[in-house]
C-alpha cells in the first residue's frame, strides 16, 4: 500500500497545480493581440483596395499588388500563429476546452497538438513569416529611390537561415526522441 503524503505536501502540490490558471490572463492577452492584428489587417485592406481599382496615372503596379498581398498573407500567418499558441497553450497548460468533440467547426488538430507539435507549428509559421519578409525586401531591389541596405539584407538572410536550421534541428530532435525508448 502506498504511503500517505503529509498534508502540507499535498496542499503544496494542489496549489502548484492550481497555479496553471495564472496563465489564463496571458491567453486573454493573446485574444486581444489577435483583435489588434485584425485591426491592422483591415487597415491594410482599406488602404490597398481602393488603389487596386485606379486606372491610369497612380494605378497600382503588379509589384505593388504582390507586396500588398504578401503583407496580407504575412498578417494572416501571424494570426494563425496566435491561434495555434492560444488554443494549444491553453489546452496543454491550463484546461481542456469543453467543446463538442464532433463540432463541425472544430479544427481536427485541436486537443491533439502536444508540446512537440506546437513547437513545430510555431517554427514553421516563423519560417514562413521570415520568408515573406525577405521576399518583400528582395522585390524592392532595383526600384527607383530604394536604397539597398546590404547589411540589413545579409542579417535578414542569416536570421531566416537560422530559423530554418532551428526548425530542421527541432524536427530531427523530435524524430530521434520518438525512436528512443521512453523512460
Amino acid at each position: 500500500m502506498a504511503e500517505k503524503k503529509p498534508w502540507a505536501e499535498t496542499a503544496f502540490e494542489r496549489s502548484l497545480f492550481r497555479a496553471r490558471w495564472l496563465m489564463a490572463p496571458f491567453y486573454l492577452g493573446l485574444v486581444l493581440a489577435l483583435i489588434m492584428l485584425l485591426s491592422v489587417f483591415v487597415q491594410e485592406v482599406a488602404y490597398y483596395l481602393p488603389k487596386a481599382f485606379v486606372f491610369g496615372e497612380g494605378r497600382m503596379t503588379a509589384d505593388q499588388a504582390i507586396l500588398a498581398l504578401l503583407t496580407l498573407v504575412d498578417l494572416s500567418l501571424a494570426g494563425n500563429l496566435l491561434l495555434i499558441v492560444l488554443y494549444s497553450g491553453y489546452e496543454n497548460f491550463v484546461s481542456k476546452l469543453d467543446l463538442d468533440e464532433n463540432h463541425v467547426d472544430r479544427p481536427p488538430w485541436m486537443g491533439s497538438v502536444d508540446f512537440s507539435g506546437l513547437k513545430m507549428k510555431l517554427i514553421a509559421s516563423i519560417v514562413a513569416i521570415s520568408a515573406i519578409y525577405l521576399l518583400k525586401s528582395f522585390m524592392n531591389i532595383g526600384k527607383p529611390g530604394y536604397v539597398v541596405d546590404e547589411a540589413a539584407m545579409l542579417w535578414g538572410v542569416l536570421i531566416h537561415l537560422t530559423f530554418v536550421a532551428s526548425g530542421v534541428l527541432l524536427a530531427l530532435m523530435d524524430w530521434v526522441a520518438s525512436k528512443t525508448d521512453k523512460h
